[in-house]
This record gives C-alpha cells, sequence and structure tokens, in this order.
C-alpha cells in the first residue's frame, strides 16, 4: 500500500540541462523504456527571494499530469522526507549514459573459440 506522504525527488537529464523535481508518484511505464513521474510538488513558502529556476519549472510543468522520462535519462531517484527547490543546473559535469534501442545481431563467434 502507497503512503500518501512519500514525496520523490527525481534527477533527469533534459535538453543538457540537469533537471531536479519533487512528485508523489514514480513508477515503471507502459511504454517501453521510460518511466512516469506525476503529482509535482513546488515550494509553496512565501518567500521574497524568489529561485529563477524553480519557477521556470512551474511554468513549465504547470498543466503537466504525467512525465514520461526516457530510462537512459535518470541520474537518479531519491525518497526523501520533505519537498525541497527543484531546479534547474547546467550539466556540465553529466553525460548521458550511452543507450541504443537499435541494435544490430551479435557477430558470430567462430568455432573453435
Amino acid at each position: 500500500m502507497e503512503n500518501p506522504s512519500e514525496i520523490y525527488k527525481v534527477t533527469f537529464l533534459n535538453q543538457g540541462k540537469v533537471y531536479e523535481v519533487f512528485v508523489k508518484q514514480v513508477y515503471q511505464s507502459d511504454l517501453y523504456g521510460f518511466i512516469e513521474i506525476e503529482d509535482y510538488v513546488f515550494n509553496e513558502r512565501s518567500q521574497v527571494v524568489v529561485d529563477p529556476s524553480e519557477e521556470r519549472l512551474k511554468t513549465e510543468f504547470t498543466d503537466v499530469r504525467r512525465s514520461f522520462i526516457p530510462m537512459q535519462a535518470v541520474i537518479r531517484i531519491d525518497e526523501v522526507e520533505k519537498t525541497g527547490v527543484s531546479k534547474i543546473s547546467s550539466g556540465d559535469n553529466v553525460s548521458p549514459f550511452p543507450f541504443s534501442l537499435v541494435g544490430g545481431k551479435p557477430s558470430p563467434t567462430p568455432k573453435g573459440s
């Protein structure tokens, strides 16, 4: 049974940037090679200083019910006790995992090997 207070921090690559978002739902998708995340959680506390990357994420995901993230784009998924600040960073020190859904046939091994 699912605990309604569970919050997950999902870190993934998107268009060369590292996205870090907080969601209530994470699961393997029926679409092969994807995970699904939904129920985005953003800090609603009133604060004088507004983080522009969190505001950009709020705007980007405001009408999104569910996102399908390619598994090779996922960097990390953590279950956390409370939400933090969602952010977008440059991703300069992160490389995408090499992955191809299109593969060739393996080369036959020579007899006697």
